[in-house]
């Protein structure tokens, strides 16, 4: 099977000749995007939402769990909920790469190798909790860069430096350059309805 001898060849073929993979991203890519955009949106709701808690409700840290922490508050304690998390933000932003193209996919590429080290620092924080031995000889799981910036005020600049090049990849995936648009795959690319003549 040639999925690159046209644009719409993929869109074209019968669904059941295509993997998985393939249909993720040609004729899903739109809907898979639009759902992990969701996903990630609620994600940063309870980033922000604990932030506001902290610095506008000053509130201390511990009482501030976003909203889900409020109602459960195991979740916030849990190394297991933030390591699930960015697993599923790495494996989300791998299994949609091959629907970028160009531009869109230098930038989605750059999300991924840093949602790559979040997801280590995540990692190193779920084996210290599995362990009960902690690094650093800190009280709590600790992660590396955790030695120079306090926990909350980290993962709000680590969601904040992946989802930055997210966005300029779906800006340049809605709206490609010139000559870019030929090599998509998919259906996400805006695209003006023309106008009867």
């Amino acid at each position: 099977m040639d999925l690159t001898a046209s644009p719409a060849a993929p869109l074209a073929q019968s669904h059941g000749s295509q993997t998985f993979l393939e249909r993720l991203n040609t004729v899903w890519h739109e809907r898979a995007l639009q759902i992990f955009t969701v996903i990630v949106l609620g994600h940063w709701a309870e980033h922000l939402a604990q932030a506001f808690q902290i610095y506008v409700l000053k509130w201390r840290v511990p009482q501030a769990r976003g909203v889900l922490g409020l109602w459960y508050p195991w979740l916030i304690k849990s190394e297991v909920l933030h390591y699930g998390y960015a697993l599923v933000m790495l494996i989300g932003i791998w299994l949609l790469r091959p629907g970028f193209t160009g531009t869109a996919r230098k930038w989605w590429t750059v999300a991924l190798v840093i949602q790559f080290w979040h997801h280590i620092e995540h990692a190193l924080l779920q084996g210290q909790a599995l362990l009960g031995q902690n690094l650093f000889n800190s009280p709590v799981p600790t992660s590396i860069a955790q030695l120079w910036i306090p926990r909350v005020e980290l993962h709000l600049i680590y969601n904040t430096i992946v989802f930055i090049p997210m966005v300029i990849a779906m800006y340049y995936h809605m709206f490609p350059p010139v000559g870019e648009a030929a090599h998509m795959k998919c259906t996400c690319a805006f695209q003006p309805r023309l106008s009867a003549a």
